[in-house]
């Protein structure tokens, strides 16, 4: 990728992912609220539901800008190798390598939001410093295996999923699909991708919110799956499905669709 591609992919996804986790913000924290050890009520229910924002807002820029200036330069350099049949591989790599740096950048402000959204009555800045003094920088990534665990299979099935059908409604109408079109594209593919990976989200979600030294807390994503089936079962690992899929299709047609508006504007 030229330079200007690199800084143009930067930006657009910055401004997509700070779009999309503000919007998006309330449906996130019931989704937490309902995948949480204690309870939707016990978490706080309805009430103080923008609680965490301080650390999406901080944490959302440089997250989705390291997935898609990482995702656009593999994805530039694996395609003048691949041929076609071999184009969703590439996405997939692609994605998977974008989620593995971003969520170095994720992992952090993902701990304190999801602490922040089942105890509203603390700030974000307490959180924080509660989480530092007691479990040290190790407290921040804690879920780091699981939220890639998470991301890698999510990206697996969206990203080669919204290019080709990007390239199936190009193909149809004879010219590149609008940004529009490509949101569309996005909202459903990211949807599909909720939907399947929703038991990972709620090992996730388990382990950040464990308390330090539960079994939980030690990172493990099959010894937490496993405590959410012989507790709740079936439905407990689909906990906060329905909200899981409404915020990120939607968050697919606002992030993907902002991304390829912003970066058509910026080239």
């Amino acid at each position: 990728m030229e330079p200007r591609e690199s800084w143009a992919a930067l930006a657009a996804g910055g401004i997509a992912g700070v779009c999309v986790d503000l919007i998006l913000f309330p449906l996130d924290t019931v989704k937490t609220r309902l995948q949480s050890p204690q309870g939707f009520r016990k978490a706080g229910g309805f009430r103080g539901i923008y609680a965490g924002v301080p650390s999406t807002a901080i944490g959302s820029f440089p997250n989705a800008a390291a997935f898609f200036i990482t995702y656009e330069n593999v994805k530039s350099l694996l395609h003048r190798d691949s041929t076609s049949y071999l184009t969703p591989a590439t996405h997939m790599v692609a994605a998977s390598l974008g989620e593995v740096v971003a969520c170095l950048i994720r992992v952090p402000s993902e701990v304190v939001k999801q602490r922040a959204q089942v105890s509203p009555s603390s700030s974000t800045l307490r959180i924080l410093s509660h989480t530092l003094y007691h479990e040290g920088i190790q407290g921040l990534y804690r879920g780091y295996k699981s939220t890639v665990l998470r991301e890698i299979p999510f990206s697996l099935v969206q990203f080669p999923l919204w290019e080709s059908l990007k390239d199936l409604w190009s193909w149809k109408q004879g010219h590149v699909v609008d940004s529009w079109q490509s949101a569309v594209c996005g909202a459903f593919a990211g949807g599909f991708a909720a939907a399947v990976t929703t038991p990972l989200d709620v090992a996730k979600t388990r382990i950040m919110l464990a308390k330090a030294g539960s079994s939980n807390a030690s990172g493990n994503v099959l010894t937490a799956l496993s405590g959410v089936w012989r507790t709740q079962g079936l439905s407990g690992l689909f906990a906060g499905v329905v909200p899981r899929m409404a915020a990120i299709s939607l968050g697919g047609f606002i992030f993907l669709g902002t991304y390829e508006k912003t970066r058509q504007l910026l080239l």
